[in-house]
């Protein structure tokens, strides 16, 4: 594959870059990203790999942008309020780059779902703000074989990590947060607060995350750390990480899933 001038031209600072270059360029043109959730997380996410050259996704979210969201949730604007974010989002893409192919799904995920949603993608990405959610997603990431890059943020704090638990010794989100949240209990940030630019640190760092996992085996930048846990701190203005080990226990990738 082969990029044409315009897209080198776009792309040129990319390009110019010895850990990426134009093999890493062509890698990310053909990638297909599946975004779940395009909230305070899933926006700089898909500004940035979009930005990045990434030529597919699957954006998913069932619901609607409110004017709250406007505070951190930069891909939307006033005139967006009240219509569903899938739609919107992909009219913010469209507007970015008409070469990037999308398709939508604005359903929930669930356990019954999560796996055809994600079909064919080649990384998914878990930006949404429940467990439910998320556990539903790492079992059907595991299931069907696709890594996923769960990042989550609240208050001044934020963490992202890589998981493919359908590997041998390598864990899954569930080994992390094992199985007391298979339902929707957790707090919202409407209760405990957010500051907006924390999600777009929290988000900025998983996209670059993602270009990692995207292009690994393909390019020197491609390093997925699978299974390490990295700590955003806005209060302290620091950074922490630790590994997450397999649990050997996990009903979502180390025993057969239902």
């Amino acid at each position: 594959m082969a990029l044409p001038p315009e897209r080198i031209d776009r792309f040129a600072r990319h390009i110019v870059l010895p850990e990426i270059g134009g093999a890493g360029q062509v890698a990310l043109a053909a990638a297909h990203v599946a975004l779940v959730g395009l909230g305070g997380i899933g926006s700089p996410v898909l500004q940035y790999l979009a930005g990045a050259g990434v030529g597919r996704f699957t954006l998913i979210d069932d619901g609607r942008v409110e004017l709250s969201n406007l505070q951190r949730q930069t891909i939307y604007s006033e005139r967006d309020v009240g219509h569903g974010k899938a739609v919107a989002a992909r009219r913010w893409l469209a507007n970015f780059d008409g070469e990037i192919a999308v398709e939508l799904v604005d359903r929930r995920l669930t356990r019954d779902n999560a796996g055809a949603a994600i079909a064919g993608a080649d990384l998914v990405l878990d930006g949404t703000d429940n467990f439910a959610t998320r556990l539903a997603v790492s079992d059907a990431c595991v299931v069907s074989g696709i890594p996923l890059l769960s990042a989550a943020v609240g208050r001044f704090q934020g963490q992202v990590g890589a998981f493919v638990g359908h590997l041998p010794g390598e864990a899954c989100y569930r080994c992390f947060v094992g199985d007391a949240f298979d339902a929707d209990d957790c707090d919202t940030c409407a209760e405990d607060g957010m500051l907006g630019a924390m999600s777009g640190w929290t988000g900025t760092f998983a996209a670059m995350h993602a270009v990692r996992v995207l292009l690994a085996g393909k390019a020197a930048f491609g390093d997925p750390q699978w299974g390490r846990l990295h700590l955003l701190d806005g209060l302290k203005a620091e950074m922490r990480s630790f590994r997450i080990a397999k649990d050997p226990a996990c009903k979502g990738c180390s025993v057969p899933t239902p």
